[in-house]
């Protein structure tokens, strides 16, 4: 079967400017952007996926000239390149960046052509890249695993919300941890397609609630609650759907917030604490900040505890 050609818009930068330059991509071509560092040359390559050409993309700034001239806003030195490529060698050459990424004794995320074997007691998700954010890989996606399995209780009823699922990877790791029920949305229907995708081969269709939503807006009816709460989102869309994310979470429950810049975190940790969460563990990975948040007792300290992972 002949598959159509993808094009990849290539971006050479360094570390410090990659999330700034993944958002920038993100604003222009939605979620299909990736990236991935070199650990010997510590060079970053920020890479955007589209199936049309590029003088046809839907946006005004789709010329190389004018993108160069903007992405040069975050790093000076970055190269910029369009390629196009076959979907079997895009396929292909992801395999040589996409390596198992093992979350302690719970949890193994690999690619389907791994040899990998999870180990006695260990989850087992086989998830390959695909045109939408997701694979692990990523330091906010990483820390929302090892909330997923640091906060699951064997033998304990506990649920799970995926608030922006993209490629479903959190929803599919939280119903092999045994979450239940789980429940995932996103807005983006190609996101969701994928995920609907992933959800099949990793046979966890009846386990998990998938469907396409705004969480911007308000839900019908009443809306259900989670023991665990995961928003893998920019954090502006953060701040905005304070409430909205707020009334997911059982009493007791925890949130998980996670796609913010550090330099943007201290806004959004502000937002939530007025709102009564307290900050219970964080991490920060190239220039990337996330957190797990859990309502404070108001019957005890209100400094609560924080713990770095």
């Amino acid at each position: 079967m002949k598959h159509p050609a993808l094009w990849q818009l290539s971006v050479v930068t360094n570390s410090e400017a990659e999330p700034a330059i993944t958002r920038w991509l993100q604003e222009i071509f939605g979620p299909v952007v990736a990236s991935y560092d070199d650990v010997e040359t510590g060079v970053c390559t920020v890479m955007a996926f589209v199936e049309a050409k590029p003088t046809e993309l839907p946006c005004r700034d789709s010329d190389t000239k004018r993108l160069l001239t903007s992405v040069t806003q975050f790093d000076p030195q970055a190269r910029l390149t369009w390629k196009k490529l076959r979907r079997e060698d895009w396929a292909e050459s992801w395999k040589r960046h996409f390596k198992p990424l093992e979350i302690g004794a719970r949890l193994l995320v690999k690619p389907s052509w791994s040899q990998r074997s999870p180990q006695r007691g260990q989850a087992l998700v086989v998830l390959d890249p695909g045109m939408s954010f997701g694979t692990g890989q990523h330091p906010t996606t990483s820390f929302c695993l090892r909330q997923l399995a640091a906060f699951r209780q064997p033998g304990t009823a506990q649920s799970c919300l995926d608030i922006g699922t993209g490629s479903g990877i959190l929803a599919i790791a939280a119903a092999k941890l045994g979450y239940a029920p789980v429940h995932a949305f996103d807005f983006d229907p190609e996101a969701v397609r994928v995920a609907r995708q992933n959800l099949r081969s990793n046979a966890v269709t009846k386990s998990i609630r998938l469907t396409q939503q705004d969480m911007t807006l308000p839900p019908r009816g009443r809306a259900a609650t989670f023991n665990l709460v995961c928003a893998n989102l920019l954090a502006d869309l953060l701040c905005r759907a304070l409430q909205q994310v707020t009334d997911r979470v059982t009493p007791g429950g925890r949130l998980v917030i996670a796609g913010i810049l550090q330099r943007e975190f201290a806004s959004v940790r502000h937002t939530y604490e007025a709102a009564g969460w307290r900050l219970v563990a964080t991490r920060v990975k190239n220039e990337w900040q996330s957190g797990a948040f859990e309502l404070k007792d108001l019957s005890s300290s209100s400094t609560g505890f924080q713990s770095v992972v």
